[in-house]
């Protein structure tokens, strides 16, 4: 038997699937023993409501600058969580593994979610694995699902935005989509772009913390990108958004590649931003408190809410025009999340 790969007989139940979750999954998820292998975690959370996500991972290549499939399915559900202002508590991660999956490929994507886990407060409490034949996948898929618990008196929603809201962003545009991009296709830039996938749930708290109910939406822009997102609220909660392109933050080497490649950074994916709608009165004191979070520093404002134009997002441009900003029709960049 080979014993360096990922063979059929790993998804079959018996001695190889036990082997593979105690002395790989077990290993590094629940190094302290955990509840053992149940089909079902026993957990504890407390009173209050709860948050409930889940998400599935499909990115090729699984490796690339800045992170990979791994981090990439914990931050991504973690991040999901926090978007309702929840405390993530809870992960569980299901495997899907093509027939000669290298196990050392495997291993480094478990070691790489288990340290996103630590870094992001929460805990991998149940999975499952599969295998499927070579050619049935492509390498790895992974399924997170996620609970976290909602503090009282928050009612954070895309419904929420209200007239008047600000429009902030915690960071620069289109970094993740063009970090996989340029990995899958080869291409070699003068100044790398890495991947911006990040939990979010440490600054979401620190802006709770600044603003409480003052912040109304918050919503991570992945796949569609911010302009996408901004679309989705501006439907939901039946206001016009207005943004101000002279305020969008993009890093030279990202605008740079995004040029060469006919790509618009407002619809390109990130996964370690996030954006807020805050109110007025609160907006100034949310800023500066995401400033101060490794995560906000390059927060700024980017837009405003009216009530005028519902369901729809303008720009304002930096020559003093104005044009409409739709939201993203087809995939422009496949599989990469």
């Amino acid at each position: 038997m080979d014993t360096t790969r990922i063979l059929l007989d790993h998804g079959a139940g018996g001695r190889a699937s036990h082997n593979l979750v105690n002395d790989l999954f077990l290993k590094h998820f629940a190094p302290d023993g955990g509840q053992g292998i149940e089909d079902c975690a026993v957990l504890d959370l407390g009173p209050g409501r709860i948050a409930f996500s889940t998400d599935t991972f499909v990115v090729t290549p699984i490796f690339f600058p800045g992170g990979d499939i791994g981090d990439l399915a914990v931050n991504g559900t973690v991040n999901d969580l926090a978007m309702r202002g929840a405390r993530p508590r809870f992960l569980s991660v299901g495997f899907i593994l093509e027939e000669g999956l290298p196990l050392e490929d495997l291993e480094r994507v478990v070691v790489s979610m288990a340290r996103a886990a630590r870094n992001a407060g929460v805990r991998i409490a149940a999975g499952d694995t599969k295998v499927v034949p070579h050619g049935a996948a492509d390498r790895l898929f992974i399924n997170t699902a996620g609970i976290g618990s909602i503090p009282d008196g928050l009612d954070i929603s895309a419904t929420k935005a209200r007239p008047g809201d600000q429009v902030l962003i915690s960071g620069t545009m289109a970094d993740h989509g063009l970090a996989v991009l340029c990995q899958r296709e080869g291409l070699t830039l003068s100044n790398a772009i890495l991947s911006d996938t990040a939990p979010l749930g440490g600054l979401v708290q620190t802006m709770i913390e600044a603003g409480g109910p003052a912040i109304h939406v918050l919503r991570d822009p992945t796949r569609g990108g911010v302009g996408t997102s901004l679309n989705e609220i501006a439907l939901a909660s039946g206001v016009g958004v207005v943004l101000d392109e002279t305020r969008l933050p993009v890093d030279e080497s990202v605008q740079g590649a995004c040029d060469l490649l006919g790509l618009e950074p407002l619809y390109v994916a990130n996964e370690g931003k996030l954006l807020a709608f805050v109110a007025p009165d609160a907006a100034q004191d949310v800023l500066r408190a995401m400033h101060g979070h490794p995560l906000g520093r390059r927060a700024d404002f980017i837009g405003r809410v009216e009530a005028s134009r519902p369901g729809q997002v303008w720009m304002e441009t930096a020559v003093g025009g104005a044009r409409i900003v739709d939201m993203l029709t087809g995939e422009q960049l496949p599989r990469i999340c």
